[in-house]
């Protein structure tokens, strides 16, 4: 079934050329998208865009749940999936570290379509029976890792950083999949993991017996932001105002990137994603409201200078709606040149070391990829 999804979904042409309305967009009569486990941000907010295209152009929009980020780009890398509901995990591939460092993996040729950023923050939830106010408290504690999911790993290490913790001050307790980390914690199998505010999993510690609550990253401490940054150089300081155990009169300082972010292959032809995101755009309205966090979805809302490059698809729709300055394609192009040097090294260095083990394979890439942008002049961002 899923193979007819994508082959339906491969043949959606757009013929027409400039301003389109919402009745001239052509979309194909099935799709499907990966996010993460029922329940969450990522499914909700795919779930609403779905429903709204079922309303507008009678096109079943199938979300397919996964639990970490190799697990959700697997469909899409076998042409099973159109897009996925990402985060940071999408700069990871892109760069071809962590998990995506592995020989069947390597640097991942992604491409956004549109990224949400709305009032809520991404951070590390910690239960609140355990007594920890500040960051600097987990030091000891029990932190939720997920295996297979680099994003939510690194992205728990780079929120601890914030008071110089690693994560050999913490007790790393690994789960299987996001939702089953979060139950881990209602559970009292770990005291903290990653999240944005908004999941429902953090809903649910929320309302459970031990709670939930976010210990804040004053923004004011910007050597604290800065050993974040080092650790995760996608974040940026928010104030974020919803969410579990956070209301708009009790705000909390923490950081955020854009979370759910639409990704796809660069290898999907613009006349495929193009409709999808006019639609996504034209039909705002429709869907903004249908899950927290929806709303960030505006083309005016959109993080322009993120990590990851938008799609050419992605780039004309976004033209069309007022949103794309020259700056805007200088920093574009600027990450296609990057991915291509990603590429070119992956190439050779995967030629000349296919007998290495996993272990040995990585850590020689890591190098020869930190030489490929050092020689090209591009930051590592994983030193």
């Amino acid at each position: 079934m899923l193979h007819r999804l994508i082959a339906l979904a491969s043949v959606a042409v757009l013929t027409t050329t400039g301003a389109v309305c919402a009745q001239d967009i052509k979309l194909p009569p099935t799709m499907a998208v990966t996010a993460y486990d029922t329940g969450t941000a990522g499914f909700n907010i795919a779930v609403a865009v779905g429903k709204m295209m079922k309303d507008k152009y009678s096109t079943d929009v199938r979300v397919l749940p996964a639990g970490n980020d190799v697990a959700r780009l697997a469909p899409l890398r076998a042409g099973r999936a159109v897009a996925s509901a990402m985060g940071s995990g999408s700069y990871f591939a892109q760069e071809g570290v962590f998990e995506f460092g592995a020989k069947e993996w390597g640097p991942q040729s992604l491409q956004v379509l549109l990224g949400t950023t709305d009032c809520n923050g991404g951070s590390v939830g910690v239960a609140k029976d355990t007594g920890i106010t500040q960051i600097k408290e987990l030091r000891g504690k029990r932190l939720g890792f997920v295996v297979g999911s680099p994003a939510l790993n690194q992205n728990a290490l780079a929120i601890i950083a914030f008071a110089g913790l690693t994560q050999k001050d913490v007790k790393v307790v690994e789960f299987a999949s996001y939702g089953a980390m979060w139950k881990g914690i209602i559970n009292n199998d770990a005291d903290a993991g990653f999240a944005t505010t908004i999941t429902g999993p953090a809903r649910e510690l929320e309302n459970s017996p031990r709670g939930i609550i976010w210990p804040p990253l004053p923004h004011a401490d910007k050597e604290g932001w800065a050993r974040v940054q080092k650790v995760g150089a996608f974040f940026t300081p928010m104030m974020a105002t919803c969410g579990a155990g956070i209301t708009a009169d009790k705000p909390i300082e923490m950081g955020t990137y854009p979370y759910p972010i639409f990704v796809t292959y660069g290898s999907q032809s613009p006349d495929v994603i193009y409709p999808i995101v006019k639609a996504m755009i034209v039909n705002y309205d429709d869907y903004k409201d249908g899950a927290p966090g929806a709303g960030g979805l505006a083309a005016k809302r959109q993080t322009m200078k993120w990590v990851v490059p938008f799609h050419p698809g992605a780039v004309k729709a976004m033209k069309e709606a007022g949103n794309w300055t020259d700056d805007d394609q200088k920093h574009n192009d600027g990450l296609f040149r990057r991915q291509d040097v990603l590429k070119a090294a992956w190439t050779d260095y995967s030629k000349a070391n296919a007998s290495l083990g996993e272990k040995e394979y990585l850590e020689g890439w890591m190098k020869a990829r930190a030489t490929a942008l050092a020689k090209a002049n591009m930051p590592n961002g994983f030193e």
